[in-house]
């Protein structure tokens, strides 16, 4: 049998340290085929807006629950809109044994990257925001589904917390990922299809912006998002998202907007100069 040389061991593989950002989807209910039925009727004719996304489950709502979870066809459940989960969080010691048994690590309720995920409710008519204040700026549409609501990870940090703004100067492409933690995300260039930008602050994109962006990505309301041209597959401040399956109004598809959360609905509204 061959072994490597020792000189080459480290050459084979490397251990790094890495800031994942996943989302958690917070399970209300043990009985998987009520479930199934209200993540199917959840998507219907708009389609999940996951694409083989890692997502954590949290069992917070399930902790004191006595029927037993089957994590196995839970995760192929979520699998079918998706979703690959691989961690969970929330549980009981049981629960969180059950989990491992079936392969899923344990996510820390309070670790980076966490955001929640939860669909904006339809965004009813409303009087343009007013200017948000100079500290809020310088720091950093379907209904909810009931058994699909998500918790958010952790509170909005104070604004003297915030680290300055990341500023990206090259296009994204698809598959690629940034994340500005306890900050703003400013990028110069094209967000393209595929490509996602994440921010616990506000996102700035002062190009097309066709990819996904998420502000606020720890809880914090306040954040915002805005591009010189919006054209984008998906949207999401504090946890609250928008796809756009539906097309965009044509006051605001591909041309400067910014995007703002109003309790439950994400408004978007253009951005006049």
């Amino acid at each position: 049998m061959a072994v490597a040389p020792k000189a080459n061991t480290f050459a084979t593989f490397e251990i790094k340290s890495a800031a994942l950002t996943l989302v958690a989807i917070a399970i209300k209910t043990t009985d998987l085929a009520l479930l199934a039925a209200a993540l199917t009727a959840r998507f219907a004719g708009v389609g999940s807006p996951f694409d083989q996304d890692p997502v954590a489950i949290d069992l917070s709502a399930l902790r004191d629950a006595d029927a037993v979870i089957d994590f196995p066809a839970l995760t192929a459940l979520l699998r079918e809109h998706r979703m690959v989960p691989i961690a969970v969080r929330g549980g009981s010691a049981a629960q969180m044994e059950a989990a491992f048994g079936a392969g899923l690590a344990e996510a820390h309720p309070h670790a980076p990257g966490l955001p929640a995920v939860r669909a904006a409710e339809p965004a009813e008519p409303v009087a343009p925001a007013p200017a948000a204040p100079a500290s809020a700026i310088a720091a950093p549409a379907a209904a909810a589904a009931p058994v699909a609501d998500a918790v958010a990870a952790a509170l909005p940090l104070p604004a003297a917390s915030r680290r300055p703004a990341v500023v990206i100067d090259k296009p994204l492409r698809s598959g690629q990922q940034v994340y500005a933690k306890d900050a703003d995300l400013i990028v110069l260039a094209v967000v393209s299809f595929g490509a996602e930008v994440i921010a616990d602050g506000n996102i700035h994109v002062y190009a097309p912006l066709r990819g996904r962006a998420l502000a606020g990505a720890h809880g914090d309301t306040t954040a915002r998002i805005f591009t010189t041209c919006l054209e984008p597959q998906l949207v999401s401040i504090a946890g609250i998202y928008r796809t756009t399956e539906k097309e965009l109004p044509a006051d605001v598809l591909g041309k400067p907007a910014q995007i703002w959360l109003d309790g439950d609905s994400l408004v978007i509204e253009p951005l006049n100069p």
